[in-house]
């Protein structure tokens, strides 16, 4: 029996996340990301994480061809950026500040932690590829996170 897409969307809302935004360099070196809230850790030894991607978005070509990706970890207060980098149609990294990490990847300001990852495996799941990154380097920062909860941003309290 299939179940049906709003339902399963609407349960699987009932789990609040936290927000990402997934960085990666093309093969010209150009910025790009994503917002993604199905980021998880997998093992810690070796320290693996994951993140999917819908096949639908442009951005997964990257993925494939770069060795490494950084998964930035949001404040409570960064809404406005998890929005830009979850639209299209435009360069999400025009005017948004960035550094290059110790892999080259980039690297938001001011969020909670940032992880840099070597892709280890990509492993396709219906319509999502699931990307495992090794993780490399990270970096840790004290607040609150932006969490997302039944199709809405939210704040811990």
């Amino acid at each position: 029996m299939a179940i049906e897409k709003q339902l399963f969307r609407q349960v699987c809302g009932k789990f609040a996340s936290g927000i990402t935004i997934v960085t990666v360099l093309d093969s010209t070196g150009a910025p790009h990301g994503m917002t993604a809230n199905s980021f998880t850790s997998v093992s810690m030894n070796p320290p693996l994480v994951l993140v999917c991607v819908d096949h639908r978005a442009r951005i997964l070509e990257h993925f494939h061809i770069s060795f490494h990706f950084a998964i930035n970890i949001l404040s409570a207060g960064q809404r406005p950026l998890s929005d830009r980098f979850a639209g299209s149609g435009y360069d999400r990294f025009a005017g948004v500040e960035w550094k290059a990490g110790e892999t080259g990847v980039p690297l938001l300001p001011d969020v909670l932690g940032s992880i840099e990852c070597a892709r280890r495996n990509v492993v396709t799941a219906g319509d999502h590829d699931i990307l495992i990154g090794e993780v490399l380097h990270v970096n840790c920062q004290e607040g609150e996170p932006l969490l997302f909860y039944s199709s809405q941003y939210r704040q811990l309290g």
